[in-house]
């Protein structure tokens, strides 16, 4: 019989969690439909074109062969959770840091992954949700990807990735959260510094004044600082002078994907053909995506999405324990059933509408 914290999905294992903190978020009142903004896919399209003349489609080519290609959906051929909704997309998204210098491998390998983000598109295609995973939430993990059972073993749910690297956490993220997954993009957080130096900087809001425990020790002030790549990683690495920890570094990471997302879709960055171009190839050699995905599709099917279309949320949970000598996040069953059953269902905007505040608006601090 599953325990408070485990996820069961059609009596297969486990499901889920209850809720605690929604980060900031930045929903509005929900859109009758997408509404593409031409002027600026336009633009794009004048950009790409621009940049290599009547080559723009090879260079186009060239871009979409550049990005490393995996296969995490080949091995997980039993016990999917089924796709319910046409046009809605789910994609999970991986960040790794090995190169955070705060960094304890688990064992008993040394991969592992400090960010999953779920990722739900709805079918109007209007907004996008992404539920943040805490890594050390304790989940049931299969043993192998293959397995057409959830099963009963426990453990962090980044234990999967260090374990059978990405397919065995795509096994355990959709058994957890009876969610099939579409995609897959997993984000090296150490390649994120020639991201933002390719787009000059990004203004990041900064939570409070700390220092960094990492050499040179630089100082962050309260406030919106403009920091380079090296700065910015920097700052998201930080946890230990927060009070929830763990949960801030989570928190500042959506907060530099959000100001990313504004400044990549800047009309400084669209009209500069140089800085556009050095954007894109510093995005490729940043992330690894699945087989089946497409930046060209992807970009089409998303083109009317801004920071401001962007809802940050939290997976459930009920608190901490210490489990085995493991200091762990426990999921808070009932509430996150109910969140990932929305997701699962394309009524995220119907359960938006009663559980995050109409008010809320994207905060350093998640208030």
């Amino acid at each position: 019989m599953p325990g408070r914290d485990a996820p069961a999905r059609n009596g297969e294992g486990a499901r889920v969690a209850k809720s605690a903190a929604v980060y900031g978020t930045s929903r509005k009142t929900p859109k009758k439909g997408p509404k593409p903004r031409w002027d600026r896919i336009a633009l794009v399209v004048v950009v790409l074109f621009a940049l290599c003349g009547v080559g723009g489609f090879l260079w186009y080519k060239n871009v979409e062969g550049d990005i490393e290609k995996t296969d995490p959906f080949s091995a997980l051929t039993k016990g999917r959770p089924p796709k319910t909704v046409a046009g809605m997309q789910n994609m999970l998204l991986v960040g790794t840091d090995f190169a955070d210098p705060d960094s304890v491998a688990d064992d008993p390998a040394t991969a592992r992954t400090d960010t999953i983000i779920l990722m739900h598109i709805p079918s109007t295609q209007d907004r996008a949700y992404l539920v943040s995973i805490p890594r050390d939430l304790w989940v049931p993990v299969p043993q192998k990807a293959t397995d057409s059972q959830c099963g009963t073993r426990r453990a962090k749910i980044n234990a999967a990735y260090a374990w059978g690297d990405l397919p065995l956490l795509v096994k355990t993220v959709e058994c957890f959260t009876s969610v099939r997954l579409d995609h897959v993009v997993q984000i090296d957080f150490g390649g994120f510094k020639q991201v933002v130096d390719a787009l000059g900087g990004v203004d990041m809001p900064i939570e409070r004044d700390i220092t960094s425990i990492h050499e040179p020790f630089r100082k962050f002030t309260k406030g919106t600082m403009h920091l380079n790549g090296t700065e910015a990683l920097d700052y998201v690495r930080q946890r230990k002078q927060f009070p929830d920890g763990d949960f801030a570094r989570m928190r500042h990471q959506q907060l530099l994907l959000k100001v990313l997302l504004d400044k990549a879709a800047s009309g400084q960055t669209l009209t500069n053909p140089i800085k556009f171009n050095n954007f894109v190839n510093a995005m490729t050699k940043a992330i690894k995506v699945d087989a089946g995905f497409s930046l060209l599709d992807m970009g089409l099917q998303f083109r009317g999405l801004r920071s401001d279309d962007l809802t940050f949320l939290t997976s459930p949970y009920s608190g901490f324990d210490d489990i085995g000598g493991q200091s762990v996040v426990l999921s808070d069953r009932e509430r996150a059933i109910a969140l990932y059953n929305a997701i699962a269902s394309d009524q995220m905007a119907q359960w938006a509408a009663i559980h995050v505040p109409s008010t809320a608006t994207p905060t350093p601090n998640g208030t």
